[in-house]
């Protein structure tokens, strides 16, 4: 079974991130959406309130919903996973997830990254975006799941 971890602080998750998991789940047996613990990071929501939000929003045995504050290398070593899962929107993206892939890489060069590219309708969608555009009163329902909408009112 192949196995992969797609990590990211989904504050909140929006409609870009269920398009990449869809398609990660035509490559990968299993996904594990990983809520990435920052404690550097100022989160709007709790882990947990991210963690139900993915559940409520992804119905598909496939895919389990986590936390962790560890390293992500080190998590999918513990869970069988040979992949990670990162979206890219633009440009801009690369370097850090370059970055990222690097690092990783030096961890533990068994555990490869996986890039997925944005759906063009869906590339200008981040979380920040989500929420400043809702701050300033603008209808983000199109852009998130109902599982975020909810909790946005």
């Amino acid at each position: 079974m192949k196995v992969a971890i797609y990590p990211g602080s989904f504050d909140p998750i929006t409609n870009g991130h269920l398009d990449v998991l869809n398609r990660a789940l035509k490559i990968f047996d299993k996904v594990i959406v990983l809520v990435a613990i920052n404690p550097k990071k100022k989160s709007r929501f709790s882990a947990e309130e991210r963690v139900e939000m993915i559940k409520e929003a992804v119905n598909n045995p496939n895919v389990e919903v986590d936390a962790s504050s560890g390293l992500t290398v080190e998590y999918a070593k513990s869970h069988g996973a040979t992949h990670l899962i990162r979206g890219l929107r633009a440009v801009t993206d690369f370097e850090y997830e370059f970055q990222l892939a690097s690092a990783n890489d030096f961890i533990d060069s068994n555990i490869d990254t996986v890039f997925l590219m944005s759906k063009n309708d869906k590339s200008f969608i981040n979380s920040s975006m989500i929420m400043e555009l809702h701050e300033a009163g603008v209808d983000v329902s199109s852009l998130v799941p109902p599982s975020v909408t909810k909790r946005l009112k």
